[in-house]
């Protein structure tokens, strides 16, 4: 038998309610809600979109049956397909992705809704669809009379009649999966094999733990932390400021080219362990999340790795030649994120910390070709290592005369997205661009020097020192 995924609508499919999308084309239709006027409306929403169902509001959806009487059929079935761009715009695109991955997988895709069926179908079918569960009004031919045909899909009537569509349609309920933000489908739920809670209400949240059944949030990659709609990163921002961070002397400059929304890659030189604070701060001004790539040390670590993986970060093993890294940020830029990799891997050591001449690897130009021709940003780094050099195991904290560090962001790279050895000497002779002179210009570094670019304890070689000055010499 073949599979089915059931989604509810409001608070899972889309991320707020869509009866104020609905309202406004109902009323551009020439049709005016009663319901929309009332006094403390809006407040109404705020809380339903915080706080998911209740009892009240759902007996106030079952009100708006009785308030579409004598409504005309063509001007709610025109309100209703001139609705279709806004709620396409407002599914996030984890959500756009998982209905991909449901399609491509031969699952029968379904929306389940107390909302009307008249208003859902252009919408369904705008998005690839196979079909609609809805409360469904009747109607003469010309007008809505008032009634409903069949029952109010709400609560145990929403299991029901998923259980009675499976049955019509050779559908295995054990086999299929169920999306609802809210605690009253726990019936629909608990009726199929796989399911989901997507941004759970209290209580669904405590019935998904109990259960063991998944928690996800279609605005986020699996796996990130959500707090009454916000995200560990939306959380941490407001802590996530210069004056917290007094042992460096903050620039930034360019902060024009960082995108208010869409997909984008971040893509910073390497100087230090301090460089993941410096784009910390610059995503945090953007005001918007950002999946790091970051090396599997940092997620192995017993402390920052949990919040790492809770944030979204996305965990690099080098060693195992896994392209999971790469898929995951490839999805991550489908689904509109902004995703910060350096395109070095990592720090350079020894004389090769000095070279005038960034070298990358492919891998940020490959993630910008296979993510869609993504824009790719340039951050130049500079003065990190001041802050914590790699020959340090923590960073340094003289606030009194903080290092300078500044943050150069420069316009979007002009990519080809052709050849990813071509493209990634763009993006390092980019990054180039936005250091110092200093950085561009070749010189001897001192033993002194040399000794910070490697980790705690490490003895430096002859091979190592090379041609230097000796130690207090030029650095």
């Amino acid at each position: 038998m073949s599979a089915a995924a059931f989604f509810d609508l409001d608070r899972t499919l889309l991320p707020h309610a869509s009866g104020t999308i609905f309202a406004r084309h109902l009323e551009a239709a020439g049709i005016h809600s009663k319901a929309s006027s009332l006094p403390g409306a809006d407040l109404m929403v705020r809380i339903y979109d915080l706080f998911g169902e209740t009892k009240f509001n759902m007996r106030l959806a079952r009100l708006a049956v009785n308030a579409a009487k004598g409504w005309s059929v063509d001007a709610v079935e025109t309100a209703a397909r001139n609705a279709v761009p806004d709620l396409i715009e407002a599914v996030p695109g984890y959500a756009k992705l998982l209905l991909d991955e449901h399609r491509n997988a031969n699952v029968k895709l379904v929306i389940a809704s107390t909302s009307p069926g008249v208003l859902m179908r252009p919408f369904a079918q705008a998005l690839g669809f196979d079909d609609v569960i809805g409360t469904e009004w009747v109607h003469d031919g010309e007008h809505f009379t008032g009634k409903t045909e069949g029952p109010f899909v709400w609560g145990t009537n929403k299991r029901d009649a998923i259980v009675a569509w499976a049955e019509a349609h050779g559908i295995s309920l054990a086999q299929s999966f169920g999306y609802s933000d809210s605690y009253f489908d726990c019936p629909m739920l608990d009726a199929v094999g796989h399911a989901v809670a997507v941004n759970p209400d209290a209580r669904l949240s405590a019935v998904a733990m109990l259960h063991g059944w998944d928690i996800r949030h279609f605005d986020a990659p699996p796996g990130v932390l959500k707090f009454a709609g916000r995200e560990l990163q939306d959380w941490m921002r407001t802590f996530t400021r210069t004056e917290f961070a007094p042992n460096a002397s903050w620039k930034f400059a360019g902060l024009k080219h960082l995108p208010d929304s869409g997909a984008a890659i971040l893509a910073f030189n390497h100087r230090s362990y301090f460089d993941v604070m410096a784009m910390q701060q610059l995503i945090a001004k953007s005001g918007r999340p950002c999946r790091f790539l970051g090396k599997a040390e940092l997620f192995d670590n017993p402390v920052v790795g949990p919040i790492a993986r809770l944030a979204g970060g996305i965990r690099v093993d080098r060693g195992s030649g896994s392209r999971d890294p790469l898929d995951k940020a490839i999805e991550a830029l489908q689904a509109g994120e902004m995703v910060a990799i350096a395109p070095q891997g990592t720090i350079p050591r020894g004389h090769a910390f000095f070279d005038p001449t960034l070298h990358g690897r492919f891998g940020t130009a490959q993630l910008a070709k296979d993510g869609g021709n993504v824009p790719v940003i340039p951050v130049g780094l500079w003065g990190t290592e001041k802050v914590w050099p790699r020959s340090q195991q923590v960073p340094s904290f003289n606030v009194v005369n903080p290092p300078l560090v500044s943050v150069n962001v420069g316009e979007p790279v002009d990519l080809k997205y052709r050849s990813f050895k071509a493209d990634t000497e763009r993006i390092m002779s980019a990054l180039s661009a936005l250091l110092p002179d200093v950085a561009n210009t070749p010189h001897v570094p001192s033993v002194e020097a040399l000794k910070k670019t490697f980790p705690p304890g490490y003895e430096m070689t002859s091979e190592d020192i090379g041609p230097s000055v000796p130690d207090g010499g030029d650095s």
